[in-house]
């Protein structure tokens, strides 16, 4: 980047072994142990300061004009067992205009003898080693992560210099600056843990997933390493990457941790996702999985089951296309029992985002063909509702079980008013809502996050 920008006020953003009897999911997950690092040392150099030392400075130039490297060095001490995960998190602090187009290129280094007080531009040591990973467009005042678990073995110490080709650079924030230094979270698995469970009767279809997934914190690795120990289909609830569903960030964010599972997942849009013209990274990065390319909306069987992935960005109002659509789809269906997912709640106690009644007609739709559940998400936390018609009135009879369940990994919120018929809420622990389908019911389970204790479960029947 040319000049220096104004300063910017910084805030924070398994193996199934089956037999007639058992699944057996052996994971390292539950016993887990994570450990984060601050640098120590960081520093960068500027080829139009040729013999000036920034280790003071609270900002990491990365950049290609003028020349700017970074560097990082990292001690790692007191982990113990196999390093299962190690990531490296970087908090940009200035990019040009709202965001940069180049994050920069990460590299191993071989010197980690380096001083952050006597490294300068004619005294710099060498970038020399394998390439760890890059980040292409970058936001003002946001975390970014980088998997350097190739590098990251043990306990040692660790150098990465960082580098861009782009004239349009960013700075990150040095470990000067406290609460949004970098960052390397190393996570180690001890003794593996085994569960054994009895599958559902019959064979019963699973269904798992959540809502408001990846960015560049740890939450959607969490969640991602519960899907590694339960089979069956995977569904998302929209707001699959941060911020704007660039297919840079499905490529660095959502691909290394759910992305494993993309072969099985079925998905929904959300905002987020739009804020990319016509999700086009969204569309992109899933392809048939996704339904028709740009439709955003869809339907597909599961056992008894039929299920219907709707987009709640597009048109809903009564007679549009989407709702003309799924009012077929259901009419066609010959599945007693239904379900269906989309982003925007109609539902909702959550401070942050109000309920979408905009969402009301594609509800009303499901409610007059005698669906069962409706899974939301849009408010990063988890909440279920009781059987409730479409204005929200409790209704034992023929009343949709909803859910709110936008726990994926994406920074908490918090509820507001508690809306008539909300009977489980949960704003602080990182998740995956469990589906169970059977032939004329469905069980719910909340699977939490390693090391949270917070569940729900039960079961309803279908009508």
């Amino acid at each position: 980047m040319s000049g220096r920008r104004a300063p910017i006020a910084v805030v924070a953003a398994g193996v199934f072994i089956a037999s007639t009897l058992t699944v057996v999911a052996t994971s390292d997950t539950a016993s887990a142990a994570t450990t984060t690092f601050t640098p120590s040392a960081d520093t960068y150099v500027d080829n139009s300061a040729t013999g000036t030392n920034h280790g003071t400075s609270g900002q990491l130039g990365v950049d290609n004009s003028p020349i700017k490297r970074t560097f990082l060095k990292f001690t790692v001490s007191g982990v113990s067992g196999t390093v299962g995960s190690a990531k490296l998190r970087v908090h940009t602090d200035d990019v040009s205009g709202s965001q940069s187009p180049g994050g920069g290129t990460f590299r191993s280094m071989t010197d980690t003898t380096w001083s952050e007080t006597g490294v300068t531009w004619n005294d710099q040591p060498a970038i020399d080693g394998a390439t760890l990973g890059s980040l292409g467009s970058v936001a003002r005042n946001a975390w970014y992560e980088v998997d350097v678990t190739s590098y990251v073995t043990g306990n040692g110490t660790y150098s990465i210099g960082v580098t861009s080709s782009n004239s349009d650079g960013v700075d990150y924030d040095s470990r000067e600056s406290g609460a949004t230094a970098p960052q390397l979270v190393v996570t180690t698995g001890t003794t593996p843990t085994t569960t054994t469970t009895t599958p559902p009767p019959g064979g019963d279809p699973v269904f798992v997933g959540a809502g408001d997934i990846s960015n560049s914190g740890s939450g959607d690795s969490a969640t991602a390493a519960l899907l590694d120990g339960i089979p069956g289909t995977v569904w998302t609830t929209g707001d699959n990457v941060y911020n704007s569903g660039t297919t840079a960030e499905f490529d660095n964010y959502y691909n290394p941790t759910w992305g494993r599972h993309k072969a099985r997942t079925r998905p929904s849009p959300g905002n987020h996702d739009y804020n990319t013209s016509g999700a086009t990274g969204y569309y992109g990065y899933f392809g048939a999985l996704a339904g028709p390319s740009g439709r955003g909306y869809y339907s597909y069987d599961l056992g008894n089951w039929h299920i219907v992935s709707l987009n709640s960005n597009v048109g809903m109002a009564a007679g549009s296309a989407q709702e003309t659509w799924l009012r077929n789809d259901l009419a066609a269906s010959t599945k007693p029992c239904t379900a269906a997912y989309w982003h925007h709640p109609l539902f909702t106690s959550g401070a942050n985002h109000a309920p979408s009644t905009s969402t009301r007609p594609l509800f009303q739709a499901l409610y007059d063909h005698n669906a069962d559940v409706v899974l939301f998400g849009h408010n990063h936390q988890y909440e279920r509702f009781a059987p409730q018609n479409p204005s929200g009135g409790l209704d034992t009879t023929r009343g949709i079980r909803t859910f709110v369940a936008g726990m994926g990994g994406a920074s908490h919120y918090g509820f507001g008013t508690i809306k008539p018929n909300s009977e489980v809420r949960n704003s602080d622990t990182y998740g995956v809502l469990k589906l169970t389908l059977h032939g004329n019911s469905f069980d719910w389970q909340f699977v939490p996050e390693a090391g949270k204790s917070f569940t729900d479960s039960g079961s309803t029947a279908c009508h």
